[in-house]
Parts: structure tokens; sequence; C-alpha cells
């Protein structure tokens, strides 16, 4: 008869500036600042938008410089912003280093192109194409371009999105996307053709689109609504929800300040020589048969650094909705981890733990195992949400963040979400549901791996947030895996984890 027992871990302490620790990110960065190491000297910053999101952006670095105050005062979540020199040591000029308008009327005739393709397609090249051309031909160093779109980027430049039939500007092409999808496999003998079906095989989302036709270029990029810049719309009747302004300041200027290259905060007294590889398979929706996928692995060390690795191509398997490596591709992707991580310390790693949704097969693990140094220990984690098991405390206040129920010594459940103490707060209305943590392959100890999940919750520096539901191995192994599947980015070496966010 299995024996649950309950126990619970302390929050994890992040580092800051000068050395010194504190579980609240927001605190740290306000007394202490971010890491010594990498920081900037200045944020260049280069802005990508039309006229009136160009100059959003200014007044809204303007107001970042200074104090904006938290909505409530009085609830211990929300702080004010100091403004960002206060916060992150680093100096936000007010003039971007590079400064390129878009035309407003021909970002929107793009996208009202009655081929979804062709003008998403279209639309994503006015930045791309301005972004790369400022790389060659000018010398000015950017390290982060922040793409500013209008609201109707948004609106019509995603999948679903439809244009109203009044709208549309009808264009006529020899090659449509039935016609490209057969090109595929069946290719055409004319260059003109093959070369006019290439739109085809880019995603219908703007972003995604352009962060992956951007990754040969290195350029990293934030994509950035209008309308988050422009406080003023949060008053406006039929606005979008958005956050309060302190806190729009805190998540954006924390991913703005990574993606410039410096180190907000990392994980305190974690062990040395430990890396942690999120493996993500992600259909091909490109693909006309609907049976090809792509393997993505995000490798992230003790520091938060994380680099990510496209994997091989192979065959969706429908009926199990997974994908699963050979042998050979297996033992390719885990020697490119290990040189990497080589290459970045000097050493090889001691333990390598891998986070999927999906349990690896006999081949991948013999891949895997295959091309270990000695003394080199790998562990599979099977990390899922789970809502087939609640956890109720009593009083008022539902289950502490933290929390485990330890089924036996290879599987878990851990509430990365719930009520933290420290904030006297539960950011949720339902009651909060745990991960699933299961060690399939190799072994260790099981409340060593979920306090290991819970530190990656924390080291996402996509937000200023005390902890998130997700370790950050898979809260972005779906984004990592569309934009690896938004069109045909050949084969590139690893990038930085922020070049994907």
């Amino acid at each position: 008869m299995t024996e649950f027992r309950v126990g619970h871990h302390v929050e994890p302490q992040l580092q800051f500036g000068y050395g010194q620790c504190l579980d609240d990110p927001k605190q740290g960065l306000f007394l202490f600042g971010p890491l010594e190491e990498r920081r900037p000297s200045s944020m260049r910053v280069g802005v990508v938008g039309t006229p009136a999101g160009i100059e959003l952006y200014k007044q809204w670095v303007r107001a970042i410089t200074g104090f904006i105050p938290a909505a409530r005062p009085d609830a211990l979540h929300q702080i004010g912003f100091p403004g960002f020199e206060a916060a992150f040591r680093t100096p936000w000029p007010l003039q971007p280093a590079a400064e390129i308008p878009i035309s407003t009327s021909d970002i929107s005739k793009s996208l009202r192109i009655s081929d979804r393709h062709v003008g998403i397609f279209e639309a994503v090249s006015h930045f791309e194409g301005a972004i790369r051309n400022k790389i060659r031909m000018d010398d000015v160093a950017v390290d982060l371009w922040f793409v500013i779109i209008p609201e109707e980027v948004y609106i019509l430049g995603r999948p679903q999105s439809r244009i109203p039939f009044a709208e549309r500007q009808l264009i006529e092409r020899r090659i449509d996307s039935r016609i490209a999808r057969r090109l595929r496999s069946q290719p055409s003998l004319f260059a003109e053709d093959m070369e006019e079906a290439k739109i085809y095989a880019y995603d219908l989302d703007f972003h995604n689109q352009l962060k992956a036709r951007l990754l040969d270029t290195k350029a990293v990029v934030q994509v950035v609504r209008e309308t988050s810049l422009d406080q003023s719309s949060l008053f406006s009747k039929g606005s979008r929800r958005l956050q309060d302004p302190a806190t729009v300041a805190w998540n954006l200027t924390t991913t703005s300040y990574f993606k410039a290259g410096g180190r907000p905060w990392k994980l305190h007294a974690v062990r040395d020589g430990v890396c942690y590889i999120g493996i993500v398979f992600k259909q091909d929706a490109q693909d006309p048969s609907g049976s090809s996928a792509c393997c993505g692995a995000q490798m992230f060390l003790n520091s938060g650094d994380g680099l990510v690795f496209k994997g091989a191509l192979g065959k969706w398997q429908p009926e199990r909705r997974e994908f699963h490596l050979t042998k050979e591709d297996a033992a390719d992707l885990m020697r490119a981890v290990l040189d990497e991580y080589h290459s970045e310390n000097g050493k090889w790693p001691q333990e390598i733990f891998l986070h999927g949704r999906t349990r690896f097969s006999n081949d991948e693990w013999e891949g895997f195992n295959s091309v270990l140094p000695d003394g080199v220990k790998v562990v599979g984690v099977r990390i899922s949400r789970s809502s087939d098991l609640k956890l109720f405390r009593s009083g008022k206040t539902p289950v502490l963040r933290g929390t485990t129920l330890i089924v036996d010594h290879r599987q878990a459940y851990l509430w990365s979400s719930g009520y933290v103490a420290a904030l006297r707060t539960y950011a949720g209305r339902e009651v909060p549901n745990p991960l699933s943590v299961e060690i399939t392959r190799g072994d260790a100890d099981i409340d060593r791996v979920c306090a290991d999940v819970l530190g990656l919750t924390k080291v996402n520096f996509n937000a200023c947030i005390y902890g998130d539901g997700l370790p950050v191995t898979l809260r972005f192994a779906d984004s990592v895996g569309e934009i690896l599947t938004a069109g045909p980015i050949g084969h590139l070496p690893p990038l930085p984890f922020r070049h994907y966010i």
C-alpha cells in the first residue's frame, strides 16, 4: 500500500547585486540591483514602428526613468517601480540608438491582402527588412530591438484572424497555398515557381514569423503592442485589459534588461555542475502531410542562462500526439549540449536533468547515454499540469506554494502555485492545481527534483514575478517550438534563449 507523505519546500532564494539574497525579485532589485556580472553600461535599444508607435516608446521610456506608484500600495505583491536606473543600475537613454519609422498605411495595406500568407509575409517584411538593412548598412551597436506594432497587427496578424470582406485587397498569383503544398512533395522544374512558393512555408503568425526570419541576423527582438505603452488606454472605453503602469514597467524592463545581455538575478545556493534541459517536440504545421515534427532543446544553467538547440526533424505520431528521436539523433542532440556546456564552463556537467512532457523512448535514452563522459549522470523527468488531485488546508487560505505530496520514490505532486505567506496573497481564483513530477529514467531523490523544479519557476526573466507556475524549462517550450517551426530557418548554431522569448 502506498503511503503518501506531505512536505513543504521553503521558497528558493535569489541572488542580486553585492551578493545579497531575497526571495522576491522586485524587492531584491529595488534594494540591491541586478547581478554585477555582464551588467550593460547603457541600454542600447533600437526602435521600429509607426511614427505614433515610436512616440509612444519615447513617452514610455521617459515615464520609466522616474517613480511609478503601485496601483494598490496596501498589497505586498504590488510595489511601485522606482525607475529603471534605480532598479537596474543602468541608464536607459531617452533617445534610441536607432530609430526606424514604418508607414502606417503600408502595414495596413499588407495586412488586408486577401491571401493571408502573402499579407502577413509582407507585413513582417516591413519590420524585418528595416532591421536587416540597418544591421547591414550601419555600424551602430544595438543590443535590443523594440518592435512597436499597431493594434491591427495583433488583430489581423494571427493564424485565425479574418479580414472583413469589404476591406480585402484582392491579388492574383500563379501560386497559392494549395499549389505550394503540392510543390513541397513534387518540386517544379521552374525556379520561379519554387521561389514564389517559399512564402507559404512560413507560419501565419506575425510574432513567430518575425523572430524566425531574424534568427540568422542574431538580432534580439521585443515585440510590444502600442496599446501596452499607451497608458491612457487603461481608462478608455472598450480598451483591452492591461496591467497597471507599475506592473507593466517591472515586467517589460526586466525582460528588456535580460534581452540586452544583463542578468537580473540568479538562484542562490544551487549545486555546482547541474544542467537542466527542456525538451520540446513540435508538430510542423507547414508540412502538408501533417506527419513531420521538430525537436528543440533548451539548456539552462543554474545561473539562469540558456541556449536553444534545434534537433532533428522526424515523423509525428498522430495517434499518440508524440514525436520521438532516433538513437542517433538523440546522441547528436546530447553531444551538442555537452559541447556547449564544456565550452562555457571548461568542464563537463556532473548531473543533467532532462525535463519533458512525455516519457523518453528506449532509443532516445540509449542515444542520450551513449555520448556521456565518464562520471556524468542523466535523469529523465516528466512534468505536467495535473487536475486529478486537490489538496486543501484548514483555514481560509489555499495550500501553500511549495507544498509537495510524495507518492513514492519516483513520483510526486508539487504545488508551484498557491498561497504565498510573505505576500499574504494567492495569485489565482480557483483551488490551485499541482504539477505532476515523475522520474521516468535514471535515479534521483524525488524531493531534490521537486526543489529544483520549484527553483526553476523563479528564473522566468520574461516577467518580474515572485514565482511562475511552470519551471522555465517548460514555460517557453511551446514558444520556442513555434519559432523553430515558423519557417525554413535552415541550420543555425545554438543561440541564447533571449532570441526566442
